[in-house]
């Protein structure tokens, strides 16, 4: 973890997720090159329920965190289909209005939900108990319809006081425990502090950084996807 002053200027920047003012057009390092496994057509589904960080802020089509994932999965012989449902500038109480509607509309059923969702609220200085009690009634909405999750973090930034640190930082691991769901604790971590693999605004994955991210959290989704397939 670098020093907190960087934290907080890297994490203000997820400022640009905000629907009410989005920034201005950026540049993205190209991606890759990488041929996708195809995905068999019985392969199960893993829906991606978050914000920008999986809806591709910025990134062209195939260089989003979901389209990446799924060809990590299947190029590692893991039967895999990502279905990506990030929207860009969602607060996790936009995300649980819309968790029914999303979930009601899958042709199939997902095996696993990966919920990625916390930084708009942090950013605008959400109250973090509204924060924990939109998490936990996505993960009880979850549980209801027997679909196992999994929880990808966020951190506060420091600049918001240490009161705020406190009472944000503890709900992943928190609400991972109460609902057994796996939990990668900062999603970000693979990219924090290193300018090569990130937009402009200094914390969105450039295409470089989206596939650091996915090498580091793809064995942790594989081992919950076996699970939840086990059940």
């Amino acid at each position: 973890m670098r020093a907190p002053v960087v934290v907080a200027l890297s994490l203000i920047a997820l400022a640009g997720c905000s629907r009410e003012k989005a920034p201005d057009a950026l540049e993205t390092r190209p991606a890759a090159a990488a041929a996708a496994a195809p995905v068999p057509a019985d392969a199960p589904v893993i829906l991606a329920f978050g914000d920008s960080l999986y809806a591709g802020y910025q990134l062209e089509a195939g260089q989003s965190y979901p389209a990446r994932l799924e060809a990590a999965l299947n190029a590692a012989g893991i039967k895999a289909r990502v279905v990506n449902a990030g929207v860009s500038g969602d607060t996790t109480a936009a995300a649980r209005q819309r968790l029914a509607f999303t979930l009601d509309n899958q042709p199939q059923k997902p095996a696993l939900v990966l919920v990625g969702l916390g930084g708009n609220d942090m950013l605008r200085g959400l109250p973090p108990e509204q924060t924990r009690a939109n998490l936990d009634a996505i993960l009880a909405e979850l549980k209801r319809r027997n679909i196992p999750a999994m929880l990808t973090g966020m951190l506060a930034a420091p600049n918001l006081g240490p009161e705020y640190v406190t009472a944000f930082n503890p709900i992943w691991p928190a609400l991972a425990k109460k609902y057994e769901a796996a939990l990668v604790p900062f999603f970000l971590q693979p990219i924090f502090g290193q300018p090569g693999l990130q937009l402009p605004d200094h914390i969105h994955p450039n295409a470089q950084g989206v596939d650091k991210i996915v090498a580091a959290t793809e064995p942790a989704v594989a081992q919950a996807l076996a699970k939840a397939l086990r059940k």
